[in-house]
């Protein structure tokens, strides 16, 4: 006897929502440069999002 073929598909699992505050995990920041008179640096660097720790999805309690 031949092994019974699945008719039916499975249901396909939902995509995750991106993080409503950086949508690839990363953020960009200005950062403080100088002695003691700190100036605002024109640059920007790269953070990890304190929302989805670095995972770019909606966080899940």
């Amino acid at each position: 006897m031949s092994p019974a073929k699945r008719t039916t598909r499975r249901p396909t699992k939902p995509k995750p929502t991106p993080c409503p505050d950086c949508q690839t995990g990363q953020v960009s920041e200005s950062f403080k440069v100088g002695g003691r008179s700190k100036r605002e640096s024109s640059d920007r660097q790269e953070a990890l999002c304190l929302t989805c720790f670095g995972t770019g999805q909606t966080p899940t309690n």
